[in-house]
């Protein structure tokens, strides 16, 4: 506290103990005024009335500054103690709201009030840390490869064809950095819950319908045969955006390793009160090892599609799969395809 701080909280002190005696002196006045005590009497006992007034406003006032203490002193110092830590990056810093159960509602709502801040800023650093510390991480190679194709673009008597083709490989390669920045960013907000859900009840086979719609040019491209099988108005209630991302990533890998010339299966059918949506396509499969550890961050079981994305996409799926409370299971097979199944809860069921 500081030295005017100290002064004030005195001077208070001070006048209330005057106060007090004041009030005292003017009670036992009036008292023995009314009970007409003889004066030799009343002169008598003035010194012990005296003492006792004296002592009475010690109490009084002791009473009070304890009650101060306890009332306001503590938990203000509580309160600008856990400031001052959160401002010193002490984000897990929490106050403990029971000491406060006997305040005012006011001391509770501002420590309730800093400890959703301090969690919320908690929340924020561990996004920016991940952030940070996938991309630095996960940039090293297409930076390598953009700096390469720039080291060849200085070369001396480099074709047109061979300019054409390294400004291609660098625009690829941003692109592909600009999808790994974006889908790492969306990650860490859904593992730390930073995107709400919004709910709201729709047609499934109509969303999805959509989304392979968006795919159409990547499968004419590759000579992939669509198969839809689309069972109507099933619906559920989940986050549209949300789900979205789940299909258009299983549709996205299924066209990746799918061969020129193959086929995928698109299924939407009800089953009792569940909703099931199967990816199925006939593309190189994967072994038992790999499918362990396909919804984790970065991985990438075949290695020779690693230049068509950035092991982000299934991670993505399960993290949605998770907050809209569905389940998703996959079977593949080596040299025969995978298949990846979805289970909704229907709506209205």
């Amino acid at each position: 506290m500081s030295t005017e701080g100290r002064l004030y909280v005195l001077w208070r002190y001070v006048l209330l103990f005057l106060m007090i005696c004041f009030v005292v002196t003017v009670s036992f006045l009036l008292f023995f005024n009314v009970l007409n005590i003889d004066a030799d009497a009343v002169r008598t006992a003035a010194p012990l009335v005296f003492c006792n007034i004296i002592l009475l406003s010690f109490v009084c006032c002791g009473f009070e500054w304890l009650l101060h203490r306890l009332t306001a002193e503590r938990p203000i110092r509580q309160i600008r103690e856990a400031a001052r830590r959160i401002a010193s990056g002490e984000f897990d810093t929490r106050i403990d709201t029971g000491s406060f159960s006997f305040l005012s509602e006011d001391y509770v709502g501002i420590a309730e009030d800093i400890n959703r801040m301090a969690a919320d800023l908690s929340e924020t650093e561990t996004l920016r840390t991940d952030f940070i510390s996938n991309v630095s991480h996960e940039m090293k190679t297409p930076l390598a490869v953009i700096r390469n194709y720039a080291v060849m673009l200085r070369r001396e008597g480099l074709s047109e064809s061979d300019m054409l083709s390294c400004a291609e490989g660098i625009d690829r390669t941003v692109q592909r950095m600009t999808s790994l920045v974006t889908d790492i960013l969306r990650l860490s907000r859904l593992e730390h819950q930073q995107i709400q859900t919004q709910a709201v009840s729709f047609d499934l086979g109509e969303q999805i319908a959509e989304c392979i719609i968006g795919f159409d040019d990547a499968m004419t491209e590759k000579d992939i045969d669509l198969e839809p099988q689309l069972d109507e108005d099933i619906r559920v209630r989940a986050d549209p955006e949300l789900l979205k991302l789940v299909w258009n990533n299983l549709l996205s890998n299924a066209i990746k390793f799918t061969p020129k010339g193959g086929r995928i299966t698109v299924c939407v059918r009800a089953e009792e009160q569940d909703a099931v949506v199967s990816v199925r396509d006939t593309g190189c499969g994967m072994d038992e090892a790999t499918g362990k550890h396909i919804f984790e961050q970065f991985y990438q079981g075949d290695t020779s599609h690693a230049t068509e994305g950035n092991g982000l996409g299934l991670a993505l799926v399960r993290r949605v799969i998770d907050l809209t409370g569905a389940e998703i299971s996959v079977a593949s097979e080596t040299g025969k395809g995978s298949e990846f199944t979805v289970r909704l809860r229907r709506d209205g069921v």
